[in-house]
């Protein structure tokens, strides 16, 4: 099955450099990867592609990966983890830590090794023989489009703190500076109408094999839809609503489809697979989900709690640590192999909904939003919606949409000023805006 692509260590050992790994010093166990590099093959091209989604899926599902990490940044959830305080003590009573390497530190290593990874890639494919022009720009295309997505975690997690941007430069040069967010965010949205050209000249098919999580989207003009869609997102947050629409209307965005048709991390529990660790299926979870969303939750007519409270949140037994206090956990994991969405046509129209608030365009964007209380919250449109209250309404429906998907509401919220509207569990608790670059980083580039 191909929720599981068997992949070699072609690149496993990559990192950014600059910082702790000398690259220069050949990888014996590994000479493939030379191979890459010196001798490209079709056969080590083809690898080489399948492995940035192996690669883009790290820290995706780990307990102390994105999406649980900025769930707690966003209060949509907690980690009740005795033997590590540091999921309470770091993430809401303190200051992250630069020196941490499993949360204030965390989420910029692997980001940065699958794109360099994926620059290997690209600078094999002006070396390797018997690939189709078009074989070689649909990954041309395909590779740029998960460097982006890379980037863009980097961003969201390190917001006004900046990112590399820099990063196919020798292993032996100084490390690359550090540019601001919007530099990052300007560079990530370009790579991405690159790659969107660089897919539109790439045939009817990849040479490689996609994974199960891209079903309907494992072609160079299906997978152009998805990269249309990564740039509304990029659009979105850069307040750039007209090109946020545009790209909306190339993207896979359909209100009568599945809300939940989009692209999807896969995960699996064969031998050397990568498991959704957010997945716990005892009677006292310690992956806990926070008490607001339910207090918070709208009613059906019939009285009924919103339908995505229903479907992602269940009750448990009340648990406490360190002041913390919830009972009620999820159920939006129901197993190790549970896909996690890149993107989904449930945000795409939400996505819509926002640029058109910015871009002045109120009615449509409240079509869009009573829709979204239909269809997936079972809900009664929202009657008095104007420019005065519209958009707390669609923080709200992506709040209870797109609940610990992806840091979603910490990000949303950051963007719009309202973190300190989110809730306090303990008043000496603090609401973190952004990681730290890390220290190493920082002490590479003269501290």
């Amino acid at each position: 099955m191909r929720n599981s692509i068997a992949v070699t260590a072609l690149l496993g050992a990559l990192t950014l450099g600059g910082c702790e790994v000398d690259l220069a010093i050949p990888d014996y166990n590994n000479p493939s990867l030379e191979e890459l590099v010196s001798n490209p093959t079709p056969t080590l091209v083809n690898t080489a592609a399948q492995g940035l989604l192996i690669g883009t899926r790290s820290q995706m599902a780990s307990r102390n990966g994105y999406v649980s990490l900025l769930g707690i940044l966003g209060r949509e959830s907690y980690n009740f983890d005795g033997s590590d305080p540091r999921f309470i003590t770091e993430m809401l009573d303190g200051d992250l830590d630069p020196g941490s390497p499993a949360f204030g530190a965390n989420l910029w290593n692997q980001r940065y090794q699958n794109i360099r990874n994926a620059n290997i890639l690209l600078n094999a494919l002006d070396a390797v023989q018997g690939m189709s022009a078009q074989e070689l720009e649909a990954i041309r295309g395909f590779a740029k489009t998960i460097q982006a997505l890379d980037l863009l975690l980097v961003v969201n997690t390190r917001d006004a703190n900046g990112a590399v941007i820099d990063t196919d430069r020798p292993v032996d040069a100084d490390p690359a500076p550090i540019v601001s967010k919007d530099a990052a965010m300007d560079y990530i949205a370009g790579l991405l109408d690159e790659a969107e050209g660089n897919l539109a000249a790439g045939g009817s098919s990849f040479s490689f094999l996609l994974t199960s999580g891209f079903d309907g989207f494992d072609d160079p003009a299906s997978f152009a839809q998805f990269n249309r869609a990564l740039r509304a997102r990029v659009a979105v947050y850069q307040g750039d609503w007209a090109t946020a629409l545009t790209a909306l209307s190339e993207s896979f965005i359909d209100t009568g489809a599945s809300l939940d048709m989009g692209v999807y991390h896969v995960f699996g529990t064969g031998a050397g697979d990568t498991r959704n660790s957010l997945y716990d299926p005892g009677a006292g979870p310690d992956i806990l989900a926070h008490p607001s969303i339910v207090a918070d939750a709208e009613l059906q007519p019939g009285g009924a709690v919103d339908e995505r409270v229903g479907r992602k949140i269940r009750s448990v037994a009340g648990q406490t640590q360190q002041g913390v206090t919830t009972d009620v956990a999820f159920t939006i994991y129901g197993s190790s192999n549970t896909p996690i969405p890149y993107i989904r046509n449930e945000e795409l129209i939400l996505l819509r909904a926002e640029a058109n608030i910015g871009a002045g365009n109120i009615a449509p964007a409240i079509v869009d939003i009573n829709f979204i209380r239909e269809n997936s919250g079972g809900l009664a449109p929202r009657a008095g919606l104007d420019a005065t209250n519209i958009l707390d309404e669609l923080l709200t429906q992506k709040r209870y949409s797109l609940l610990f998907e992806g840091g979603h509401r910490w990000i949303d919220m950051r963007r719009y000023g309202k973190l300190g509207d989110l809730p306090l569990a303990v008043p000496s608790h603090q609401v973190n805006a952004m990681f730290p670059i890390p220290e190493a980083e920082q002490l590479a580039r003269g501290g």
